[in-house]
């Protein structure tokens, strides 16, 4: 289920997206929508503004100083009873999580959200090997049933309707034909799932942070499943990328504050559930997974984006992720930040990515921890075109650009041109394949004379203006 590299990169995957555009137009609504409810939750806490700078410092030093607190990290988990493993790459991670349920005869697990098991490709690989995976929260249920992978990190099925949702359920759970009321859709998937929970053999959550302090790993959910599959079976496995560490349990009080406000615009998650060693009579297995992140944290242009908590706000104000949809970035974490994660991880594969942005900076605005998104994607830009991984008609355009923009008489020359252009050419002229702008845009009607010939008319010799 995880994201694979599509065609024609975003901006094809993207056109086919707002090809729909009652649909894009409703995506677009409903996660500006959640941004509101972010803005609204942050002006509720004074000192939001210092919350943030304290946020960004403890992912800073955490940055600085990675090893050591992974190593405290393990030595307190392993003197509280849990078991500790270190996976390298995607294919580490996915064995042992494999060699541990089969060592304990697991055949049915129940899994809670968790991006860096999407990331590994973790239920395809179980699912090839006769184990049955069933994601337990609903949004990530419902795309697990359409075989899709989540379309943003926090809300995964935000592609959907609640139509859409009643048909899956109608020929998936047995729900009645045209059922589409959220509180009912919601009663069955509960029950659905309650089954799953019952039988299942082992329990598998992501982690949202892990304390170097204490040993122990952090899951917020909104809907209790992360502690319904933990308690129920005897095995619980957790799995973590090296960046989660949180120094000690005053920093993880910072983060959590920023976490849940940033993400869904509530004070707190319903549940942020403390895992310390494993229940009586039962095991706790940790997965500390690197895949990448050490060479991310080697290079400065992307290093800053190892700070980041997964909290989606950067999708949710993104005009471009908005308007485009999750699955346009063909990778596991879409938007701004799943742009850079993805560019500084696999260049070559991701190249479109950095230039799915409008550098508006919003992303910057909103971030909890204060990550310079928006620096590291044109910094990345800057990196592609070096490697010859632009396009050559992207290339040939910011080359004319470039020219233009750096000679005062070619901009003014110009600027008459499209003046005259867009008062005189036909229409299948000036909206022609080459001016993608306008396939979706109404060009603006030109003005009879630029800024510069007014200020010169009305300012300049024998004018009033003072130079």
């Amino acid at each position: 289920m995880s994201h694979v590299v599509q065609e024609g990169g975003h901006p094809a995957a993207a056109a086919r997206f707002v090809a729909n555009e009652p649909r894009a137009h409703w995506h677009d609504q409903a996660l500006w929508f959640v941004r509101e409810k972010r803005d609204r939750a942050a002006s509720l806490v004074p000192d939001w503004e210092a919350l943030r700078d304290a946020g960004a410092q403890i992912r800073a030093y955490v940055r600085g100083h990675l090893p050591e607190l992974l190593e405290e990290f393990e030595e307190n988990a392993l003197a509280r009873g849990a078991k500790v493993h270190w996976a390298a790459d995607a294919a580490e991670h996915n064995a042992i999580v494999h060699q541990l349920l089969s060592e304990h005869g697991v055949r049915r697990l129940v899994k809670s959200k968790s991006m860096l098991t999407e990331e590994c490709g973790l239920n395809p690989f179980l699912e090839a090997r006769g184990i049955e995976v069933v994601d337990t929260d609903l949004g990530e249920r419902i795309v697990q049933l359409r075989h899709e992978p989540p379309s943003h990190i926090i809300f995964p099925a935000i592609h959907l309707k609640r139509e859409e949702i009643g048909e899956l359920f109608h020929a998936q759970l047995g729900t009645p034909a045209g059922l589409a009321d959220p509180t009912r859709l919601t009663e069955a998937a509960r029950g659905h799932l309650r089954e799953r929970f019952m039988r299942a053999q082992a329990g598998l959550t992501g982690v949202n942070f892990a304390v170097a302090e204490t040993g122990g790993v952090v899951v917020c959910t909104n809907e209790g499943n992360a502690d319904m599959g933990t308690s129920l079976p005897p095995l619980h496995i957790a799995c973590m990328g090296v960046e989660k560490i949180v120094p000690r349990l005053e920093h993880l009080a910072v983060l959590v504050r920023l976490l849940a406000r940033s993400a869904t615009g509530q004070p707190i998650t319903s549940y942020t559930s403390h895992f310390h060693g494993p229940m009586p009579r039962g095991e706790l297995h940790i997965v500390i997974v690197d895949n990448g992140r050490s060479r991310l944290l080697a290079d400065p242009s992307t290093r800053g984006a190892l700070a980041c908590i997964r909290c989606g706000a950067c999708m949710n104000t993104c005009p471009v992720y908005r308007r485009s949809g999750g699955y346009s970035y063909g990778w596991v974490v879409p938007g701004p930040i799943g742009s850079a994660l993805a560019a500084g991880s696999r260049a070559a594969a991701h190249a479109t990515l950095p230039f799915a942005s409008s550098l508006c900076g919003s992303c910057d605005g909103v971030c909890p921890v204060r990550i310079p998104i928006h620096d590291a994607l044109l910094k990345e830009r800057r990196t592609l075109a070096a490697r010859g991984l632009v396009a050559p008609g992207k290339r040939l355009g910011m080359a004319l650009l470039s020219l233009v923009l750096r000679h005062r008489a070619v901009y003014e020359a110009a600027g008459r041109f499209l003046r005259f252009a867009l008062r005189r050419f036909p229409r299948f002229l000036l909206y022609g394949p080459w001016n993608v702008w306008g396939r979706r845009r109404e060009l603006p009607p030109p003005p009879e004379e630029s800024f510069r010939d007014t200020w010169r008319r009305t300012r300049g010799a024998g004018g009033t203006g003072r130079g």
